[in-house]
């Protein structure tokens, strides 16, 4: 490989030849070659949005020659819209402030639009010029959740709420026997068990979307400590309109520099309702699998969409593959929120020193959580069986309608009749009518599935 020199203020290094990066990003490949995981693309977008609506806001503050900031403006959009990725290589296990992850997308913004100038380019003078690292990779944080949320995550969530609903008012008509402890209970529609889905889903869409207006509060212009220091005094509400109108979301200078560069609390808070979500899935998931156990020697209730071959082993095995995904996909995420939680915790003093990781933890949950919401609609929700005659046997001949006769018998004769119908495997209807003075057509309607639902 041929290298180049480079210089900044430790020195001179070595940087690969056709590199858009400098030597501060070198620095950091050197520096912390710990996973090999890169900041995520929505991360890369924010940065590149920020750097454009930096430059757009000192052009117009008279802080960077017009020609530059256009050009700056211009290139830090192509960033932002993924056209040179694989100029970010920087670890996201580097220093606490994403420092590196900043100077990483300055330097290349500035090799670009020295290029295009042909004259050099500062990627701290101009690029960067009345940001820091302080303020910039806190603000990415929450731009990069915002496009996410209301582009990916919230459409989802409501989609498969939709795909419960639609499925509920299909099965208004199916009874079927309830469980608690995982042990026979009283009857209840498929319909009014799809209801508890979809509440639990609108509950968490209606909490992440309160999360949004904190979101929309941005560290941009506090800079280094949250004073503000050499940046102009109205870049914060500039900047805010000019990316407002770029994204179309209504961001706006958080009330206190000082919280948005020390405290992720918004970060934590998404976090939080994110595990809700993660929580949500994975009693869904758990739901699936088991109505779909079998299909003899199990419940057998709905039959899941046959995806692919269930084992290497048995043939014409077929597994509850995406209800399966869903429950790893709830697992990692609630593991995420104790990394966020830890990490939000590294507020010292005047700034928060765990930033890349909360950023790529909240970004990964966001996405696992968006592709699962989406999966589970579409493969799962949408596209099961019922198995009916399955769901009528077990109502049928449940002992459990005894329950039904216990206000008008007592607890203790409906006890009995309950444990003997067990014994002989025999309908609560037909012991019913032997061990009490109630006519058969009295305990077919005191029986009635349809009217213990």
């Amino acid at each position: 490989m041929k290298y180049r020199v480079e210089q900044d203020s430790l020195g001179k290094i070595e940087v690969p030849e056709e590199a858009l990066y400098g030597a501060q990003t070198q620095r950091a490949l050197d520096n912390f070659p710990v996973s090999g995981l890169r900041m995520p693309r929505p991360f890369i977008r924010a940065l590149g949005l920020i750097k454009a609506c930096a430059a757009i806001t000192n052009g117009k503050l008279n802080q960077l020659d017009p020609e530059i900031a256009e050009v700056i403006s211009k290139i830090a959009l192509q960033v932002s819209a993924g056209e040179y990725d694989d100029a970010f290589p920087v670890d996201i296990f580097q220093t606490g402030s994403g420092t590196s992850t900043n100077m990483n997308i300055n330097e290349v913004i500035a090799t670009l639009s020295s290029k295009q100038l042909s004259r050099p380019v500062h990627p701290n003078d101009e690029v960067n010029r009345g940001q820091s690292s302080n303020d910039v990779i806190p603000s990415a944080i929450n731009i990069s959740l915002v496009l996410q949320l209301q582009e990916g995550l919230l459409p989802a969530v409501r989609h498969l709420q939709e795909s419960i609903d639609k499925r509920a008012s299909a099965t208004q008509d199916v009874i079927k026997i309830g469980r608690t402890h995982l042990m026979d209970g009283m009857p209840l529609t498929l319909a009014q068990e799809l209801s508890g889905w979809s509440s639990q889903i609108g509950h968490c869409f209606e909490s992440l979307t309160e999360t949004l207006p904190r979101l929309y509060q941005l560290a941009q212009g506090g800079t280094a400590v949250g004073t503000g220091v050499n940046t102009d005094p109205d870049f914060a509400r500039i900047f805010a309109i000019e990316l407002s109108s770029l994204t179309g979301f209504p961001f706006e200078p958080t009330p206190s520099f000082f919280e948005a560069l020390s405290f992720q609390g918004s970060s934590v808070e998404l976090s939080g309702k994110l595990k809700l979500l993660a929580v949500a899935l994975m009693k869904i998931a758990n739901d699936l699998r088991w109505m779909n156990s079998g299909p003899l020697a199990g419940l057998a209730e709905i039959e899941l969409q046959a995806l692919q071959p269930g084992s290497s082993i048995m043939p014409g095995k077929v597994n509850p593959v995406i209800a399966e995904s869903a429950a790893m996909v709830a697992a990692q995420v609630i593991g995420n929120d104790t990394v966020v939680t830890v990490a939000g915790q590294s507020g010292n003093f005047q700034l928060n020193v765990m930033l890349p990781v909360i950023a790529w933890n909240l970004l990964q949950s966001v996405e696992l959580l968006t592709n699962t919401c989406n999966l589970l609609a579409d493969k799962a929700i949408s596209t099961f069986k019922i198995c009916d005659q399955n769901i009528a046997r077990q109502l049928k001949s449940n002992p459990i309608l005894a329950t039904a006769l216990a206000p008008l018998l007592g607890y203790e004769k409906a006890a009995e009749i309950a444990k003997r119908a067990y014994a002989e495997r025999r309908p609560v209807v037909d012991v019913a009518e032997e061990l009490t003075d109630l006519s058969r057509h009295e305990l077919e309607k005191l029986l009635d599935p349809l009217k213990l639902v």
